[in-house]
């Protein structure tokens, strides 16, 4: 299969299919010729249903399955990771599994945070310093300022460091010329209540 498809000039949305380059051994392709056979599905078909089948069966997140900590397959995910909008399929494989970024990714990713396109939906928990994402803010503030930046960001993302820089600083002023608001806003977690001691730690003077 291609290793990767090439960096596109816009945020163009995909075809109802798509055609990918498969090389198979030859007694892997005879197999799969004779298994399409019996399922009476061309090959071209039963490539594409066989790859279906093994998104159930690749873990994103391999969970300890103690207390409601359970894996978490392609397949599973499948509602949350895809979009027909390029941008928005981008940010939302980010957000979820930044580990799976590749180098050309984890830059335009990069770029987005410096440009505060990001922070209207970006916080951190008060307890535990985490990450946190408020999706409503994402949804109605930042995706559609990303959707009308992202033919842009391609762009200045291929130009290189100096095209990066550029384009980051041009945002930057936009966004500060419309008041958009660079602080990140941190959600407030509700205190504990098993014990009803816990949050008197602060308070004891020794």
């Amino acid at each position: 299969m291609s290793d990767e498809p090439k960096r596109r000039g816009g945020g163009a949305k995909p075809s109802r299919t798509e055609t990918v380059t498969v090389r198979l051994d030859p007694k892997l392709r005879y197999l799969a010729e004779i298994a399409a056979r019996k399922q009476r599905r061309t090959l071209s078909s039963y490539v594409e249903w066989a790859v279906e089948k093994s998104l159930e069966d690749v873990k994103l997140y391999e969970g300890s399955g103690y207390n409601g900590d359970e894996s978490t397959t392609v397949a599973e995910a499948a509602t949350l990771l895809w979009d027909v909008d390029e941008a928005e399929r981008f940010v939302k494989l980010a957000i979820r599994y930044p580990e799976l970024l590749t180098h050309e990714e984890q830059e335009r990713w990069k770029m987005l945070h410096d440009a505060a396109l990001l922070h209207p939906a970006r916080g951190r928990n008060s307890r535990s310093g985490e990450v946190v994402w408020n999706w409503a803010t994402l949804e109605d503030r930042v995706l559609p300022d990303l959707r009308r930046y992202w033919s842009d960001l391609l762009e200045a993302q291929n130009a290189g460091p100096l095209g990066r820089a550029a384009w980051v600083r041009k945002i930057n002023e936009e966004l500060e010329a419309r008041g958009v608001t660079f602080s990140y806003a941190t959600p407030k977690t509700p205190p504990k209540s098993s014990s009803g001691f816990d949050d008197m730690d602060a308070d004891i003077p020794f």
